[in-house]
């Protein structure tokens, strides 16, 4: 059943680029891809559980090279006469191209309903005791429940670029240049202040004024105001005239 990709799916293998999924295998996963040349592929990829177990990652590119050729020549030259010796499977693809290390793969035509790449993580899973005789359970890879893809180490970085003689050059000229401007400020700012610097002017001197004491003024004599008879007998009234016509309080 063909799935879209998932999270963590590598675009690329190889020359391949990868479409979709076509089988979550026990051992590794199986991808629909397409070659440079447009041919529809199949892909095998181990998990990267199984690519860590040095025994399955063996039993993997031992069947895929089987398959490819014992001489190690791609065709089907090599292929058909296993076949024909019963060494390959007579339902295996052939081999378009496969990697190993640490992260192997192979990839193989795509043929619908038919054979693909997954013939080759069959022998990849074992099971039984492995010595003939059965004294127990069928003991279980701990790589089984692993559903990611191997994947390649990223390439290393590249080296940090060489530099030209006369870029070298160029730089130190620059540097020196830029270097001795500094000096030359640096010196015009210490030096040449201390030279140029005026003495300092003395502050006058404090003039203090002495102001006269205050002198005491003695207040007026008061006058005294006509009575309501209009004569200045210096008898004082309390009432204003004008609050009783003039005649006084009764």
């Amino acid at each position: 059943m063909v799935t879209p990709l998932q999270y963590g799916d590598p675009p690329h293998v190889g020359p391949f680029a990868l479409q979709a999924r076509l089988q979550t295998a026990p051992a590794g996963l199986v991808y629909l891809g397409q070659a440079p040349d447009g041919r529809v592929v199949s892909v095998a990829v181990l998990s990267s559980g199984a690519a860590l177990d040095a025994a399955a990652r063996d039993r993997f590119v031992t069947a895929v090279r089987q398959a490819q050729g014992w001489t190690g020549v791609r065709g089907w030259g090599a292929s058909l006469v296993d076949r024909v010796r019963g060494r390959v499977p007579p339902d295996t693809p052939p081999v378009l191209a496969m990697q190993g290390g640490p992260a192997p793969w192979v990839a193989v035509p795509y043929v619908p309903n038919g054979p693909g790449a997954e013939r080759f993580l069959d022998p990849v899973t074992v099971s039984g005791t492995l010595i003939g005789r059965r004294h127990g359970p069928d003991f279980a890879h701990y790589w089984l429940g692993d559903r990611t893809p191997a994947l390649p180490a990223p390439p290393a970085p590249p080296p940090p670029p060489v530099a030209t003689r006369r870029a070298v050059v160029l730089a130190s000229t620059l540097l020196a240049t830029l270097v001795l401007a500094l000096l030359l400020v640096t010196w015009m700012l210490l030096f040449r202040s201390e030279e140029e610097a005026e003495p300092p002017r003395p502050l006058p001197n404090t003039q203090f004024v002495p102001t006269p004491p205050p002198e005491p003024a003695s207040p007026e004599p008061q006058q005294p105001s006509p009575g309501p008879s209009g004569s200045g007998d210096g008898s004082e009234s309390p009432w204003p005239d004008e609050l009783f016509d003039g005649r006084g309080p009764i």
